[in-house]
């Protein structure tokens, strides 16, 4: 299985990035994501054994209670940079609570055989993949024009193991299971 921990968008901060890509789609043939597949990604797993999912869960539902995490959707940029992009992507400004919760969950995965990622946490929300080298420069004008970069904003108090299958139609997510922040 492939897994990943995610934080849903509202269905509100969802609608307004499907406003953004329905607007910036024609600018640029690039992959773009599906609005309703879009999350701010914590952990990415990768694979793990179905069988040790219990364990993985049980991993999980151990982290320490938290606070509920006020996030803010607003900016647009790439990774690794403008000039030579693989990802064009949304930020994610949250509270220092945001990246404790990753540390924590890289903490609690350690002992199941999954060693930290090795890169600092960057929350974003990936809004289109760029696979072959594209131009760029008519989105990058059509972000220019844009009235604001402001997304939407939310408090988080759960957040979710998935399942990650890929298809020929691109990547399926199906929920695993529900991890509220506060006991």
């Amino acid at each position: 299985m492939r897994l990943f921990t995610a934080i849903d968008l509202p269905a509100e901060v969802v609608r307004s990035l499907d406003t953004l890509l329905d607007h910036l789609r024609p600018a640029a043939h690039i992959k773009w994501s599906a609005p309703a597949n879009l999350h701010i990604t914590i952990r990415f797993i990768g694979e793990f054994a179905e069988q040790r999912l219990p364990e993985l869960r049980a991993a999980l539902a151990s982290l320490p209670a938290h606070p509920a995490i006020p996030i803010a959707v607003r900016k647009l940029g790439f990774f690794p940079n403008p000039h030579s992009p693989r990802v064009f992507w949304a930020g994610v400004e949250a509270s220092p609570d945001l990246a404790a919760l990753a540390s924590e969950i890289d903490a609690a995965l350690e002992p199941l055989g999954l060693p930290p990622e090795g890169r600092p946490f960057s929350p974003h929300l990936t809004l289109a993949r760029i696979r072959e080298p594209a131009t760029m420069q008519k989105l990058r004008e059509s972000i220019a024009a844009l009235p604001s970069l402001e997304f939407g904003a939310f408090i988080a108090d759960r957040f979710y193991l998935y399942e990650s299958r890929r298809t020929p139609a691109g990547s399926v997510y199906t929920k695993l299971a529900e991890f509220p922040l506060s006991k």
